[in-house]
């Protein structure tokens, strides 16, 4: 990794390494920056069935092929966490490990990070009971019984991949209908190992002997507490953009980043794409946009 580049690209999801994909044909020198995961929560996700131009594929399989996409071109791909930047005619970018790199323009493309389960011990219990990844951690519950919580496009697509490994999935979500798409929806409700249950939320975790057996559930409408037996809890609550090292000016309220048609933000030099923008559908498809245009938009920057 060198001092200075052309772009950097904080986030390595799809809007990141599709930046890097015309960022690096743009001849710009490109380094994309990951904390976590290449291919970003692509990588954690069992199916993708709505990728333009492919029928099915599975998110680490499309997170892998973008990965070696990025790279073909001379974009660099490096693990590294950004704690802050700072604004300049060379934009500064630090991390957690005392590394400073700079370059003449940043594309933010952090992503969000999942909203954690509100209960009393479920810190404690995260990794060994609680997971925010099937795909990560199903294996451990073949044959078991599994609670999810959440009823959008993600709560769905890992409660078919668990229903594949465990004996019963339990569906908890808070309205008595669900967010996510309806052709999902549809094989969710066909599948005779998932069971839904509507207008509850998460009270309290069942514990014996130090490891989960159950969540107990609150009815919206009449208070009455049930418990739903099982050995894993998998939260789809929602998410909040990682963007907390960046100037409060270029956010909104939420934490998303404001960008216009361009991908830019306030602050000349500084672009943003995928899921930590100000946007209404959230998806790999809209998460490529973004990245595209907003490299698009730096090679038109520089090369004027």
């Amino acid at each position: 990794m060198d001092k200075q580049y052309d772009v950097i690209i904080i986030g390595g999801g799809p809007a990141g390494l599709t930046a890097a994909i015309y960022a690096s044909r743009a001849n710009l020198k490109t380094l994309i920056l990951e904390a976590a995961v290449n291919g970003g929560k692509l990588s954690k996700t069992y199916q993708i069935e709505n990728y333009p131009g492919i029928k099915e594929i599975s998110g680490l399989e499309l997170a892998t092929t973008l990965s070696e996409h990025a790279v073909k071109f001379g974009a660099e791909l490096v693990s590294g966490e950004v704690t802050r930047i700072e604004d300049g005619d060379l934009k500064k970018v630090f991390l957690k490990d005392g590394t400073q790199i700079e370059a003449k323009a940043l594309i933010v493309a952090t992503g969000t990070k999942e909203r954690t389960l509100d209960l009393p011990r479920a810190n404690e219990f995260t990794g060994r009971g609680i997971s925010y990844c099937a795909v990560c951690d199903g294996f451990f519950y073949r044959n078991k019984e599994v609670a999810i919580v959440g009823g959008g496009n993600s709560a769905l697509e890992e409660s078919l991949y668990l229903a594949s490994l465990a004996k019963k999935v339990t569906i908890i979500i808070r309205r008595d209908v669900f967010r996510a798409e309806e052709s999902i929806v549809e094989k969710v409700k066909a599948n005779e190992k998932i069971e839904i249950i509507t207008k509850s939320l998460p009270e309290e975790l069942c514990i014996e002997d130090d490891r989960i057996v159950g969540l107990k559930i609150r009815n919206v409408d009449s208070n009455e507490i049930t418990t739903v037996p099982c050995s894993g809890i998998f939260p789809y609550i929602g998410a909040d953009p990682i963007t907390d090292f960046l100037p409060a000016e270029l956010l909104d309220e939420k934490g998303y980043v404001i960008t216009d048609e361009n991908m830019a933000t306030k602050a000349k030099g500084i672009y943003a794409a995928g899921d930590c923008i100000v946007k209404n559908l959230r998806q790999v498809v809209t998460a490529c946009n973004d990245g595209a245009i907003a490299a698009d938009s730096i090679a038109k920057l520089l090369k004027s």
